[in-house]
């Protein structure tokens, strides 16, 4: 499995892939990117299997690389990370094609669970 990494900070992209290691994913291949302009250049080079990716982030938040990825007819599973979590965002989500939402601060056991039901 291969899984794409998107958000503008480094030390959150390292938190996310330490999750991902501890919910079982120790042999994916993790890319990453800062921002959805570069979330979208590694989604044509790395064909990943899953994005997540954050939605506050500078060039191209969250919402709109979902948007230009559905767009463009990509259908790779999409999940949200992010520090906010209302249920106005959890439906706009939803409604873009993201398959879930996962609020920070969050765990290994959240990330399992979620990954559990899209996979």
């Amino acid at each position: 499995m291969k899984i794409l990494v998107v958000d503008d900070s480094k030390a959150m992209r390292m938190i996310v892939i330490r999750n991902l290691r501890q919910a079982g994913l120790g042999d994916a291949t993790v890319v990453e990117a800062e921002n959805g302009v570069q979330g979208l250049e590694q989604v044509a080079a790395e064909k990943p299997d899953l994005i997540l990716c954050d939605w506050n982030m500078p060039e191209m938040n969250g919402i709109d690389f979902l948007n230009a990825l559905r767009a463009q007819g990509d259908s790779t599973t999409f999940g949200f990370v992010t520090s906010e979590s209302t249920p106005v965002m959890r439906d706009q989500a939803i409604r873009a094609g993201a398959a879930f939402l996962l609020a920070k601060p969050f765990s290994s056991d959240d990330f399992q669970k979620v990954l559990a039901r899209v996979a």
